[in-house]
């Protein structure tokens, strides 16, 4: 063995074997020593290592064991850099590998300014693991924000899970480190291994920006290569925009990919992207619906969280397959003339040892206060939407899925939880803002700044909030002080209009406003009305478990109540199961109960939602002023006696109006006379009652001439027969 005196000095080396050093590259690879070339390597897990000449495969040197896996040796006869290889020996085994440490850095000069001010909004591009072609050599580029990190290691089988052997190269002040390891590429498995600021050594984190993961309950990340996909939905991205205005139909399926159907012939497993880009894309056009909804897709380790308890925000679950086929599943929705909306958690996130937790021994992505930093709702952290970083890092994920999934929409959960800063906590238990109040100023920022970007990016896209509150705006533009989201849910008519339809109709001429109450701020938002995965599970019920009554009157009730919120100002979302009264509460475990289509009054549901999306669609009085209270007026709202609900749509200048009249009794209404504002014949369009949805059949197939008496401030009126728990619409025929 030569004296190693002049390749490495003894506290340098220590602090390398013991995967310790600050700076790694500046000690490995190739360096000139005193006028020499000198090459080291870490590699613990060799008994000899030579260095070969990468053109002429020749061995220039045996690399000398200078202690605990380091070798060092001087090149002879060589000043400059070249390329190389390492060889390495294990008793009989030989291997050759290039050497992480010849690569220089791949972020440039613009990454690190951005990343260093906070606002990259094309994060992903910078940080994550990215296969990629680096000075001429396929691997896989790795970055990572850390910035309290002493040290930063990339880990997987292909190192044998030693934090000594990849220590990543710190980027200056931005608290990115960074390394390129050549030779990996798609489905390598890793995890980031660090040292926090006092020395210790913490739980293997999977990659923040990682756009794989290993299938549950495994934690890893999976580097997954998204170049190359050939995207076939041009046309549609084209035209979207046209599609999911305020003044269009939009109608919604809200679906739990791992519960919507299942094989029970191949262990009862859910079906994969590939699958439900054909049989869920098949069902939801032929439903008539515009949009498919899905819970969240971005990776989470807990399925009883139903994917709202996210680690991997940029990772499409491995549940369903990769991310190349999460894409094909998105082309099918397009392809289908389907928009896809995603929903979407930076509201919390989990606490789970490999996710962002305290990622560098600090509370990095939370709040270091439990008052601001954890949720008390959900056992899980706070995102500190006052840090530059986290706020660049949601943004950015938000426009990630936009970009690299072509998805429509995003529905932006728990935004209620965000508002304000004593959300679900006693006194005491929450601190206030800077300026004294309960709003949370940062994350209405964060909101705000979240909504300009993704629609400046592209402004064909749409955002939804899941707001509970009576905060104002938060579908108003920020210029004018709003959140900017294209639509609200509205929470307040979906409750008051449950509780309604819970109540047995001899009793609910006393819960009359229920119904009513929500047109006194029906214009104020664009609303989507939500039936959602909410309303049917945690001993809620199914919706149809929901319904007064025998068997009859429960399938009779739903059907009007559908009618009601078909015919109500408001988009339209529905959860599924609902659309063919699925009878018992939600299982996230189980299949969606398909065996009950064989069953008429379910396929009469089934085949009720069908066509009052048919009419929706095909009826521009239903949708195309539902923010406009122009676009609606009570023809009778007060009829709390006989609990019967008439009042008019309408469209632009040349639409026919809609008539709808709803009957939340049992009982028929014959020779019921109502106001109309036109004359000319009235068309009944949809009967709830008929006898194709499983109805008695009452109602008025010839439809009504409206006849010059004055009723409910019209100049005109119809007698009609309203059929028992029953919404039915008329529509002005026009010549």
């Amino acid at each position: 063995m030569t004296d190693v005196t002049p390749l490495i000095d003894a506290s340098t080396a220590q602090t390398i074997a013991q995967g310790r050093h600050g700076d790694p590259f500046a000690v490995l690879g190739l360096h000139e020593v005193d006028g020499a070339l000198v090459l080291r390597a870490m590699r613990p897990e060799a008994d000899g290592v030579e260095v070969i000449d990468a053109k002429t495969e020749r061995t220039l040197v045996t690399l000398d064991p200078v202690g605990d896996g380091l070798f060092a040796g001087v090149i002879p006869r060589r000043k400059k850099r070249f390329p190389y290889l390492l060889r390495m020996t294990r008793g009989a085994d030989v291997w050759d590998e290039q050497d992480a440490y010849a690569f220089g850095p791949k972020l440039g000069d613009l990454d690190e300014y951005l990343l260093g001010e906070g606002t990259h909004n094309q994060l992903w591009d910078a940080l994550g693991a990215h296969v990629c072609t680096h000075e001429g050599t396929e691997g896989t580029h790795f970055a990572v924000w850390a910035p309290n990190a002493l040290r930063v290691s990339v880990v997987g089988d292909f190192n044998g899970w030693d934090g000594r052997r990849h220590v990543m190269r710190r980027r200056g002040a931005t608290g990115v480190h960074e390394i390129f390891l050549p030779g990996l590429g798609d489905g390598t498995v890793y995890k980031y291994e660090l040292i926090d600021g006092a020395g210790n050594v913490l739980p293997l984190k999977a990659d923040p920006v990682g756009f794989g993961a290993e299938l549950p309950p495994a934690t890893a990340s999976v580097v997954r290569d998204l170049r190359g996909y050939d995207w076939a939905d041009a046309g549609w991205l084209q035209q979207r925009g046209a599609k999911q205005t305020f003044d269009q139909p939009i109608s919604i399926y809200e679906v739990h990919l791992e519960s919507w159907r299942r094989v029970p012939e191949e262990g009862n497993r859910s079906l994969t992207y590939l699958e439900h880009a054909s049989m869920l894309v098949d069902y939801a056009r032929d439903m008539g619906f515009t949009h498919i909804e899905l819970t969240p897709v971005s990776e989470y380790p807990f399925g009883g969280s139903w994917g709202y308890q996210p680690v991997g925000l940029f990772a499409p679950t491995s549940r369903f397959g990769t991310p190349q086929e999460f894409r094909a599943f998105v082309d099918a929705c397009h392809a289908a003339g389907l928009g896809l909306i995603i929903d979407w958690v930076p509201g919390h996130f989990p606490s789970d040892a490999h996710g962002l937790g305290r990622f560098d021994g600090s509370p990095l992505y939370e709040h270091a206060d439990p008052k601001e930093g954890f949720h008390p709702d959900w056992n899980t952290l706070v995102y500190n939407y006052g840090r530059t970083e986290v706020q660049n890092f949601l943004i950015a994920n938000a426009k990630f899925w936009f970009e690299e999934y072509h998805i429509d929409g995003l529905r932006v959960d728990a935004v209620a939880s965000m508002l304000y800063r004593d959300y679900s906590r006693k006194e005491g238990e929450w601190v206030p803002n800077s300026q004294g109040g309960r709003e949370n100023l940062e994350a209405i920022a964060f909101l705000q700044r979240m909504n300009e970007l993704v629609y400046a990016a592209d402004d064909s896209i749409l955002t939804a909030a899941e707001e509970s509150t009576a905060f104002p705006g938060v579908s108003a533009p920020t210029s004018t002080g709003g959140l900017g989201f294209g639509f609200k849910w509205n929470m307040g008519w979906m409750n008051d209009t449950l509780r309604y339809m819970a109540e047995d109709p001899i009793n609910r001429k006393y819960h009359h406003d229920k119904m009513t109450f929500g047109l006194h701020y029906a214009f104020s938002e664009n609303f989507i009305l939500p039936i959602s995965h909410d309303e049917v599970v945690h001993g809620k019920g199914s919706m149809l478990g929901k319904m007064p009554g025998d068997d009859w009157q429960r399938f009779a009730n739903l059907r009007a109540y559908y009618g009601f919120m078909w015919g109500h100002p408001g988009k339209k979302l529905l959860f599924m199961g609902c659309e063919f009264a699925q009878a018992q509460e939600w299982n996230n475990e189980t299949s969606l109960d398909w065996h009950l289509l064989d069953h008429p009054p379910h396929q009469g549901m089934q085949r009720l939602v069908r066509d009052l999306n048919t009419l929706y669609r095909a009826t521009p009085a239903l949708y195309r002023k539902d923010s406009s209270e122009d676009g609606f007026r009570w023809i009778d709202g007060g009829n709390a006696a006989d609990s019967v609900f008439s009042w008019m749509r309408y469209g632009t200048e040349g639409d026919a109006p809609v008539l709808v009249v709803a009957n939340f009794t049992p009982v028929p209404r014959t020779n019921y006379r109502i106001g109309v504002p036109h004359k000319g014949h009235w068309a009944e369009r949809l009967n709830s009652d008929a006898a194709l949805y499983g109805g008695t059949d009452t109602g008025n197939a010839q439809g009504a001439e409206a006849q010059d008496i004055s009723m409910h401030g019209c100049a005109w009126s119809i007698e009609i027969t309203v059929p028992p728990l029953a919404t039915v619409f008329f529509q002005l025929a026009t010549d």
